[in-house]
């Protein structure tokens, strides 16, 4: 499989993920917790340099840079998913209030004071609303990102006769 074909695989299963995401809110009525709309981001922006990426069709050194790229945005939302599926698995009495929606957060707190508090999450961060073969949906979304995180390294720790297609 060439590099460009990577990228446009991977664009193609991020805007899957999104329009599955946007279903479930939209279809299905699941409202996303702060914590999946930090996923989403992520996901976007996973998205967005795969896009970059086939576009631009790059060679050799060019390719680790996508995929350096890929590996941040993959690895801040296994770090956003991983947090979300603690809280799901906390014992009820440690669960945190539910707090502000995100839009309220977002406009009456500085960005870093707002992601702070995003991050720590709420009591609707931690429901499990939709399981799949006993995984939730961060639980779910830290396999994805898992499985970019080590295609990127893949790519990242590749020898550079094998990125010369």
């Amino acid at each position: 499989m060439t590099p460009r074909q990577l990228f446009v695989a991977s664009f193609v299963i991020c805007c899957g993920l999104i329009g599955t995401a946007l279903y479930f809110q939209y279809v299905d009525g699941l409202d996303p917790c702060p914590l999946c709309i930090l996923q989403r981001i992520a996901v976007i922006a996973i998205g967005l340099v795969s896009l970059a990426g086939a576009l631009h069709n790059p060679r050799q050194w060019s390719i680790r840079v996508y995929a350096l790229l890929v590996l941040i945005a993959a690895g801040s939302g296994l770090t956003v998913a991983g947090r979300h599926v603690w809280l799901q698995h906390l014992p009820a009495d440690q669960v945190p209030a539910c707090g502000p929606g995100l839009d309220y957060i977002l406009d009456v707190f500085p960005l870093a004071e707002a992601l702070q508090l995003i991050f720590r999450g709420s009591g609707e961060c931690a429901t499990i609303s939709w399981t799949l073969a006993g995984l939730s949906m961060p639980g779910w979304m830290a396999v994805i990102f898992t499985a970019f995180v080590l295609g990127s390294l893949a790519i990242l720790l590749a020898p550079w006769r094998v990125l010369r297609r």
